[in-house]
């Protein structure tokens, strides 16, 4: 069994799909397939099974996905250790985030990082906030960015810096043409927010309960995982949202979008790190470029 043969399984592992699994390892798909059937032929083991058109991984290959992540995750680990001392010349850095932070708050710092680090090369993943910690927690990643808190204790969360959720509707909707609004006004707009697991739903969530109020008692007419697909709905249509005013803060400009009263809530940015990771040297220099230093 070889590293190789574990990096192409656990690939198409995660895609359930080996033509998408090659093209993401840049191989051709006889490769990716003989990678997989040395595996099982030499133990004599089903690690997926063909399902229609597709394949899905057996009970011994979601087993077996397990260990070779982490066998992964310690090779990747080590190999980190000996880019270290190459003194930051070459290096990768595996970063998730989450949306509202991958798109206006970290482009401009990792640019400014790249420019002083030409040689450190930077996987970006953007994903919500629950799947960018469990990114962490599971060494796919080597730090996480996220809006919102989080809550597991493998992890280490330092905030870094924050945003406002606000309450926005289109020119259509009637609410933007009110000066006053009525006293029920939540519950009676219909709504399309971010996807469950988002940072930015659960933030609004707890604003919701902060006024006696529910999810469920809203009309939720769309959900959406992303923060551009619900601007340009709210824009066009007469639905209302609460999303970061990061985000919408040239649709105000603008006036495309309409601010309904004051700030919903403040939230902070956090970075996420696995308390038992190695911190490189190429981490500690961005860090240090964002004004987080370890």
């Amino acid at each position: 069994m070889t590293l190789e043969q574990l990096r192409i399984f656990a690939a198409v592992g995660d895609k359930q799909h080996v033509t998408q699994a090659a093209h993401e390892l840049h191989l051709t798909q006889s490769a990716t397939s003989a990678a997989i059937a040395a595996l099982e032929g030499r133990y004599g083991v089903k690690l997926f099974d063909r399902v229609g058109r597709g394949i899905v991984l057996t009970h011994t290959g979601r087993t077996f996905l397990a260990e070779a992540r982490a066998v992964l995750a310690r090779a990747h680990a080590a190999e980190q250790v000996l880019r270290d001392l190459a003194g930051l010349k070459m290096g990768k850095l595996v970063i998730a985030v989450s949306q509202t932070v991958a798109n206006y708050w970290l482009p401009s710092r990792l640019q400014a990082f790249q420019a002083a680090h030409p040689g450190i090369d930077i996987d970006v993943r953007i994903a919500n906030t629950e799947r960018v910690a469990a990114d962490v927690h599971e060494s796919q990643a080597d730090i996480g960015f996220i809006e919102g808190d989080i809550d597991d204790g493998a992890l280490s969360v330092r905030r870094i810096d924050g945003d406002t959720l606000v309450i926005v509707v289109g020119q259509k909707h009637p609410f933007a043409r009110q000066r006053r609004l009525p006293a029920d006004w939540l519950t009676r707009t219909p709504w399309i927010l971010r996807e469950p697991g988002s940072g930015t739903r659960r933030m609004f969530e707890l604003a919701l309960k902060k006024r006696d109020l529910r999810l469920a008692d809203l009309t939720v007419q769309l959900e959406l995982a992303s923060n551009e697909a619900i601007q340009t709905a709210i824009e066009s249509g007469f639905c209302a949202t609460a999303i970061s005013d990061l985000v919408v803060e040239k649709s105000l400009a603008a006036k495309t979008l309409v601010r309904l009263e004051g700030e919903l809530a403040k939230r902070s940015f956090y970075i996420l790190r696995h308390k038992e990771r190695h911190v490189s040297k190429a981490e500690a220099a961005l860090l240090t470029s964002i004004g987080a230093p370890k």
